[in-house]
């Protein structure tokens, strides 16, 4: 019997982001080794024949090829719960992450908020946030539907969360994804934050001189892949090199959403959301503000895709207890 549904992780420091990649990446390799039926082979455990100095130098297969995959390793591998086997696409992967306690800014040790990214867009009163477009895309990107407008639904959210509730502060970028220019843009400051961006190990991890690394939010959208095939996540991203509380405040704008379709809070309970003084007490209001605006996941998805029977919506539902949830990321692929 599944006693809880909480997920249990990894805990690493803010103060190495490229660590905490590393990290997050050897356990994707797990699940990517139970997805392709990889497991432990002594003759492809390979030892480092000189010092590594990048991570994305790391062979991050060993971890399975030297020990074995999630399945092997876990003694969730076989449970009824089913909630730690591969999603196949036909259930939702969208999970309550629970908040916990975020009334103040104690609760996180890395930053002050006086001195922050944070704090900076919101002196300058303005959000520059890019939105990723399929190649071709020649629409007005404020008035688009789909995964292109709940990317810009998203930007929005995020301007009321940080703007006391106003989302038009933000302006809009359309960014082509047929090449890396919506990570351009990121990495040299044209835009604070890119909606849309495909979570990848390539974009993970820095790659001077070309681009830094960046740091991915909670998934907001899935592709219908199967689960064989490299699958589709589509995030918020934000760089690296930031600090790391700005990150955490643009991942808990996409948590508010599943958190409201979890507890059933639309625009008009938005004060029933948690208070979030931890990013300081001009952002006490900022969970509420969005979701006064954007209101819960299924809203947004509805307002973009319409009104689609959850048994069709793939991943892109509330996961229950009995919903397998884990998939790699992409990028592990030879």
């Amino acid at each position: 019997k599944a006693m809880t549904d909480v997920p249990l992780a990894i805990v690493t420091r803010n103060s190495d982001r490229e660590f905490s990649d590393v990290i997050n990446w050897v356990v994707h390799a797990l699940f990517y080794g139970q997805e392709r039926g990889l497991t432990k082979d002594s003759s492809l455990c390979k030892s480092y024949t000189k010092p590594i100095s990048r991570a994305t130098d790391l062979n991050f297969m060993n971890a399975v090829y030297c020990v074995g995959n999630y399945g092997d390793i876990s003694v969730y591998g076989q449970d009824d719960s089913r909630m730690n086997h591969i999603n196949n696409g036909t259930n939702g992967m969208l999970h309550h992450i629970p908040f916990g306690n975020m009334s103040g800014k104690d609760n996180y040790p890395g930053n002050t908020v006086t001195d922050t990214l944070l704090n900076d867009i919101r002196e300058k009163q303005s959000l520059n946030c890019g939105v990723v477009v399929p190649d071709g895309y020649n629409g007005d990107i404020a008035n688009g539907n789909g995964l292109v407008g709940m990317s810009v639904d998203y930007c929005r959210m995020l301007s009321a969360g940080l703007f006391d509730g106003n989302p038009d502060l933000v302006k809009l970028f359309a960014l082509s994804e047929s090449d890396e220019s919506p990570f351009f843009a990121l990495d040299n400051r044209s835009i604070d934050v890119l909606a849309g961006g495909r979570i990848e190990k390539k974009y993970d991890f820095a790659s001077p001189p070309l681009l830094g690394g960046f740091h991915f939010s909670t998934p907001y959208y899935y592709g219908d892949e199967p689960a064989s095939e490299d699958v589709s996540f589509f995030s918020l991203a934000t760089r690296d090199e930031d600090d790391a509380l700005f990150a955490s405040f643009v991942n808990c704008i996409v948590l508010a959403t599943i958190h409201a379709q979890k507890h059933e809070i639309g625009k008009t309970r938005s004060k029933e959301m948690p208070l979030a003084s931890m990013f300081g007490s001009e952002f006490e209001w900022a969970l509420r503000h969005a979701i006064h605006y954007g209101g819960s996941y299924d809203r947004l998805y509805e307002e973009n895709f319409g009104d689609v029977a959850k048994e069709d919506r793939g991943r892109n539902s509330l996961s229950d207890s009995n919903s397998p949830r884990i998939h790699s990321f992409p990028g592990l692929s030879p």
